[in-house]
């Protein structure tokens, strides 16, 4: 009988592919950077361009596709939010140190050593940008369709680690899922307060019309 979640994996990389043009269409469109994470692209590029290394020593070919589209793409929107003043020497100090502490745990410890530490990249990945996020009043720059595709992989790879019992995927998922939730709920407030304050407001009479 066949199982729809071994499946997952497949509806996994369809949603990750285009997983950053969203947002990069958006940056584009609008000029609006407020509430975007240049950390949180530029991690996202280089924890992908790891993923690479690993999936090519582990000879995993399927999913080099999702993996090279992500630093692709997600290199692409740190350089256009770099461009703008997103970066701080703050961030590209540490982003540096963590590049070197993926290269020592590759080349020390090899594959094994390199998916440890990719295993909870993604907590460092996403951080920056709900931290951004949060600390912006109104984070109108954040496209909510990046985040909606973001939380569908995620989720996939939750369901899918849960059906295999491994705990790497399954704290994977889980961690995306939450920060995507967090995320897309920070997105989504300041657009219910304006719904809210305009509803509150009701159609305006003018002295004439009374």
């Amino acid at each position: 009988m066949i199982d729809v979640l071994d499946y997952a994996p497949i509806a996994a990389t369809t949603l990750a592919i285009p997983q950053f043009l969203p947002q990069i269409v958006k940056l584009r469109a609008t000029e609006d950077a407020t509430g975007l994470s240049w950390a949180w692209a530029l991690l996202t590029s280089l924890n992908n361009a790891a993923w690479i290394a690993y999936f090519a020593l582990a000879r995993y070919w399927s999913a080099l596709v999702p993996a090279i589209a992500a630093t692709l793409l997600a290199g692409l929107l740190a350089l256009m939010l770099s461009r703008r003043g997103q970066a701080g020497v703050r961030s590209a100090c540490l982003i540096t140190g963590w590049a070197a502490l993926l290269a020592a745990a590759g080349v020390l410890s090899g594959r094994a050593g390199l998916g440890t530490l990719l295993t909870a990249a993604f907590a460092v990945q996403v951080a920056p940008s709900i931290w951004t996020a949060y600390r912006t009043a109104r984070p109108t720059g954040v496209s909510r369709a990046t985040w909606l595709l973001i939380l569908g992989e995620l989720g996939c790879w939750l369901a899918y680690g849960v059906h295999k019992s491994d705990p790497r995927l399954t704290v994977l998922g889980a961690l995306g899922v939450t920060a995507s939730l967090l995320m897309l709920a920070r997105i989504c407030r300041p657009r219910q307060r304006a719904m809210a304050r305009r509803a509150g407001a009701g159609p305006r009479v003018s002295p004439a019309g009374r």
